[in-house]
């Protein structure tokens, strides 16, 4: 097993690399990209100068630990939250903004369809084709008031 070790060369760690960046052309998992970066560089260095095959081992295993850090700042999405301020708030992007009734308001209760959802309302009784102002949202219940 040692005899394998210190027979390793730069060729080796360099054919190494492409076929783990190979590997991860066939099975992407953006995990073996990494690796096969690290094995190239330490080919790369070892044909600069002379390192023993420990050495180059321990600089397989940093670069290889070394390269997650770096892929999860890479792969990290930048999501800009003031570009959509009422993503995974759909009631609160309602308040405010005026529709009309299809159905009218009876008894304080009633329903409105708005795009392709019918939502629940409560206001004063209104009738149908009544322009009307979201005023208050409380879950998935909406307030609304004439317009």
């Amino acid at each position: 097993m040692t005899d394998m070790f210190v027979s390793l060369g730069t060729w080796n760690w360099l054919i190494f690399g492409f076929l783990l960046m190979a590997l991860e052309v066939i099975a992407p998992g953006v995990f073996l990209f990494w690796l096969g970066l690290a094995a190239l560089l330490v080919g790369l260095i070892s044909f600069a100068t002379v390192i023993s095959w420990q050495i180059q081992l321990v600089m397989f295993a940093v670069f290889a630990a070394a390269a997650v850090p770096v892929w999860r700042r890479l792969a990290r999405p930048k999501f800009d939250a003031s570009a959509s301020p009422f993503l995974n708030k759909r009631t609160e992007a309602l308040l405010g903004r005026e529709f009309t009734l299809e159905k009218p308001i009876i008894d304080g209760n009633g329903t409105m369809r708005i795009g392709d959802t019918v939502w629940r309302v409560a206001g004063p009784d209104t009738p149908a084709g009544t322009r009307v102002k979201v005023v208050q949202v409380d879950g998935v219940n909406l307030t609304v008031a004439a317009a």
